[in-house]
């Protein structure tokens, strides 16, 4: 668990962090490197979640070994499928990292919404969603570990 109290904002206490995969941990269904030690390090803080339609069909194998708890989606209604789960984790207790269309309203309804500007790009969708906007996932994850960063990034 993460306490994150922003001045002139709200205290925020992160549980579960709910990540996409494709765009967001990894290019092209590979996992971009970096991302492995971080997520095993915030494991030992919050609960971890992949969801993702895995469009490569890569994301049981590349994440295999991590400590995340893996869900695939079916093609239809992936915007939706996203937000319900956050809602069934408890939405003031998650975070949510993505970049697709399909995040943007898992990252509006997050405590947190991080939207991640990467090789597969960004839709104006999950951009206009997120709270926060970072240049890649490293970073994002990192966020987490060093929780004063968002306060800096969100205090009024």
């Amino acid at each position: 668990m993460i306490q994150i109290d922003i001045p002139g904002n709200k205290k925020i206490t992160i549980e579960h962090l709910v990540m996409d995969y494709n765009g967001t941990l990894a290019v092209d269904g590979v996992l971009i490197e970096g991302v492995k030690p971080l997520i095993i390090e915030l494991s030992s803080k919050l609960n971890l979640h992949v969801i993702t339609a895995d469009t490569f069909g890569l994301a049981s194998i590349q994440l295999t070994t991590l400590p995340v708890k893996l869900v695939i989606l079916p093609s239809d209604n992936q915007q939706e499928e996203k937000l319900k789960y956050i809602e069934q984790l408890g939405k003031d207790t998650c975070a949510a990292i993505g970049n697709g269309v399909n995040d943007a309203l898992m990252l509006k309804h997050a405590a947190i919404g991080i939207a991640l500007l990467q090789e597969e790009g960004l839709a104006l969708e999950a951009l206009m969603a997120s709270d926060i906007i970072m240049k890649n996932a490293m970073d994002a994850l990192n966020l987490f570990l060093h929780p004063k960063r968002m306060v800096a990034t969100l205090r009024k």
